[in-house]
């Protein structure tokens, strides 16, 4: 599914004193079956763009269209919408509350009216393609770990087959294996079955996954490229509170001692194989 974006504003408490402009005639385009990283500091207007895509707010200003259809047209469904776009919240394990995992990724297809035999179809291979086991499905959520549980949240999310996943930031407060959990499922999402990516995430090394990277500052576009080509920009993402990955970082710090490093090695291997060269050069 594809997404476009075209001069999304959004204020927050307007003509008050708290008054703030979350997104600013923000302009975006996304194509169908992309995985696009945003990053961006507190404030950035990464959120709030979150609320908007799923239909949650209304922006002041500007067209969401998905393939193409605004959102905002004079009789356009939000319910069809949020049966296309799928949203996974920062701590999704607070979307959970059945009493077994099955019955909590079942609970998005019983709604869409399906049948008894489509919903247990769908609640299996959704489990599956996550890593949650049989046994797992009859177990309480709440028995899980951290990454158990985001990851039951995601399979309740694709088990209603949406063409589009938006997520925010999905990996709060998980340790780094559960963290590494959840970006890999998500990937596997976006190239086995196609599915449109938006991942919101702090984490610069989860956000260089993607195949895109969008910065966002004071609610517009700073910066739009590959991983590599955003990355490569240390001085224009320290300008505005934003850090490069580890590896970008130590090339770029040793740059400013007068060595001449390429910016662009985000893999750790990469990276070392680029200082020994340097060592031995």
């Amino acid at each position: 599914m594809s997404i476009k974006i075209e001069n999304l504003s959004y204020t927050y408490a307007p003509g008050s004193a708290y008054e703030i402009h979350a997104l600013k005639n923000l302009n975006l385009e996304i194509e169908e079956g992309q995985f696009v990283g945003i990053i961006g500091h507190t404030g950035s207007g990464k959120s709030t763009l979150i609320q908007l895509l799923d239909g949650l707010i209304k922006a002041d200003e500007g067209h969401i269209y998905y393939n193409g259809e605004d959102i905002y047209a004079p009789g356009y469904s939000l319910r069809s919408l949020r049966g296309k776009v799928g949203l996974v919240f920062q701590y999704p394990e607070y979307q959970l509350f059945e009493e077994t995992v099955y019955r909590d990724i079942a609970f998005g297809p019983k709604n869409m009216g399906l049948s008894e035999a489509e919903i247990d179809k769908r609640v299996r291979e959704a489990a599956g393609f996550v890593g949650i086991t049989q046994r797992q499905l009859q177990v309480s959520p709440f028995d899980l770990s951290g990454g158990q549980k985001r990851r039951v949240a995601i399979a309740g999310v694709i088990a209603m087959e949406p063409r589009c996943i938006v997520l925010d930031e999905p990996t709060a407060m998980l340790d780094p294996r559960g963290r590494r959990e959840v970006i890999d499922t998500i990937g596997r999402l976006n190239r086995e079955k196609g599915i449109t990516v938006v991942l919101i995430t702090h984490h610069m090394d989860e956000a260089a996954k993607a195949q895109r990277v969008v910065v966002l500052d004071k609610g517009k576009v700073a910066a739009d490229g590959t991983p590599k080509e955003v990355f490569s920009q240390v001085e224009l993402l320290h300008g505005i509170g934003l850090a490069a990955p580890e590896t970008v970082e130590l090339c770029w710090e040793l740059n400013q001692e007068g060595y001449d490093l390429p910016l662009d090695k985000l893999d750790p291997k990469e990276c070392a194989q680029a200082l020994y060269d340097m060592v031995m050069a």
